[in-house]
């Protein structure tokens, strides 16, 4: 079945040519590393506000929100008031840690107050999780998209329609992200920032023009079936979603995310001033919060739009452990089969943008990493800036070829997807953790922050996979897990237990001259 015509394919290759025209006049001036991964310092705060924003939703944010609500309520929203309060807290206290000097990374912190085994350690868990959530985020995009855009047009020389839209994604993020650098990362995010929240607002205002009794009538719907429903008061350490999982866990997944993690703190690490920084995360606080808010309205209303009309196609088979539900598929549905023709173009650009902008957003901050953190400081002499600028677009494309290769693997070994999907809950913690003993230490020696992160993983291993029977209401039985936004809290809190215990221990103990 086609679904597209000519006008639909017009907007796509307008935006893809776009994009990549956008990132490489922003490349034309790169000499450096500081040009490549700070962007020479010279982009206005609102521009990186817009930035973080993007680089934190990917293709499959865009798809799953509104199918949590389709399939729920509006409960998530509990999350986000943890994901404003955290920004906040960043914005007043460690931005001017951030911006104290010129840093490439939150890891150069850590060597500072306790030496380079501690920066490593962080910059090696980064890494490793950031290449596993990130190929495995690119992978689980593919899979609607293969639906959105066919298997004959992804399937282009490969005869995998799967492989052809990882291409796709990661081929043209790289195209740009490699002239550019961080510079033009951060201006294609704020376009693509701009393109799918329009998409959210567009399909918002939309539906209501096709049912019957509009708006009201459709909200009245959706409240008598409890679509609208999004506080819950009552303290749990599983799913459902509740207020406690939001102020409390969800605000530590954010301070590591956006605290301690190299894909956000990049961003910040862009800014001219203090003031700066603070009013970018600020900026990010004030809009993330109606960016949920928008694309779970839209699965309030796709609930209320598909009670009254049928699906026009069936939600394809799924694959176990792919790491997408039924439900993912309502959204791209929607928009191939009850939008018209060059509207439905910009909304499948929505979807390519909020991919894109994940992607390039990856491999920016997996080539700083690389380059500063390991590399230059590992060098045992002196390198030229021409030399690491090389360097670094080469880490860039190694980076890409890594991200398609993990987005491969994770269709064909459930382990890889399974681990990929919860290394970063896993991680998170230790570098939250180790961060804050930069702020509560100073000083000391790198042993106990390196024993409290390796402990705090091990912890967060066995937390992950430890389940247990409970019984509900209704008197049926069933198996339940600590849920991911306590991870960053538990990991954070055995990274800082353990490294304190660790370094009492040393100092105990008595010296070789006693």
């Amino acid at each position: 079945m086609n679904f597209f015509n000519f006008a639909d394919w017009l907007v796509i290759l307008a935006y893809l040519l776009g994009i990549i025209g956008l990132g490489v006049w922003f490349g034309k001036d790169q000499r450096n590393t500081r040009d490549y991964f700070l962007g020479s310092k010279n982009i206005p705060w609102w521009g990186i506000g817009l930035s973080i924003v993007a680089a934190e939703t990917s293709a499959l944010t865009i798809i799953s929100v509104p199918a949590m609500a389709y399939g729920g309520n509006m409960a998530f929203l509990q999350i986000i008031v943890g994901y404003v309060i955290a920004r906040i807290l960043l914005a007043v206290v460690m931005v001017p840690h951030y911006l104290k000097g010129e840093i490439y990374s939150p890891y150069q912190l850590l060597e500072n107050s306790f030496g380079p085994s501690a920066r490593q350690l962080a910059g090696g868990f980064f890494l490793i999780s950031e290449t596993l959530a990130a190929g495995v985020r690119v992978y689980v995009a593919s899979i609607p998209v293969k639906l959105m855009l066919g298997d004959q047009l992804l399937g282009f020389g490969t005869g995998d329609p799967i492989l052809g839209a990882i291409l796709l994604f990661v081929v043209l993020s790289l195209f740009y992200t490699y002239v550019g650098g961080v510079k033009a990362v951060i201006w294609t995010d704020a376009v693509q920032f701009v393109l799918f929240m329009a998409g959210g607002l567009f399909t918002l205002f939309y539906i209501p023009t096709l049912m019957e009794g509009g708006a009201g009538a459709l909200f009245a719907k959706a409240a008598a079936a409890g679509k609208t429903h999004w506080f819950n008061p009552e303290f749990s350490l599983c799913l459902p979603f509740n207020i406690w999982m939001g102020v409390i866990g969800g605000t530590f997944v954010v301070l590591s995310s956006h605290g301690a993690e190299q894909l956000i703190v990049q961003r910040v690490l862009a800014c001219r001033t203090v003031a700066d920084g603070r009013k970018a995360l600020v900026l990010s606080a004030a809009v993330i919060f109606p960016l949920f808010f928008v694309f779970l309205l839209v699965g309030v209303m796709l609930w209320a739009y598909y009670q009254q009309t049928p699906m026009a196609i069936p939600i394809p088979e799924i694959k176990p452990g792919s790491g997408i539900k039924a439900n993912d598929y309502i959204y791209p549905i929607f928009m191939m089969t009850a939008v018209p023709h060059v509207l439905k173009g910009f909304l499948i650009v929505a979807i390519l943008s909020a991919a894109m902008s994940s992607v390039s957003s990856a491999l920016t901050s997996l080539a700083s990493v690389s380059t500063m953190d390991f590399v230059k400081p590992l060098a045992r002499k002196e390198r030229s800036a021409a030399f690491y600028l090389s360097f670094s677009k080469a880490s860039t494309v190694a980076w890409a070829a890594l991200l398609i290769l993990v987005a491969y693997l994770s269709r064909e070994v459930e382990y890889v997807l399974n681990a990929a999907f919860s290394l970063r809950g896993l991680t998170s913690g230790a570098l939250l953790g180790a961060l804050m003993l930069v702020l509560l230490w100073r000083k000391g020696t790198a042993l106990p922050v390196v024993i409290g992160a390796t402990a705090s993983l091990i912890v967060m291993i066995f937390v992950s996979r430890f389940d247990w029977t409970q019984t509900t209401a209704a008197g049926e039985v069933v198996q339940v897990k600590v849920a991911w936004p306590w991870f960053t809290l538990i990991g954070t809190t055995v990274t800082l237990a353990v490294a304190w215990l660790t370094r009492a221990v040393l100092r105990r103990k008595p010296s070789p001259a006693a």
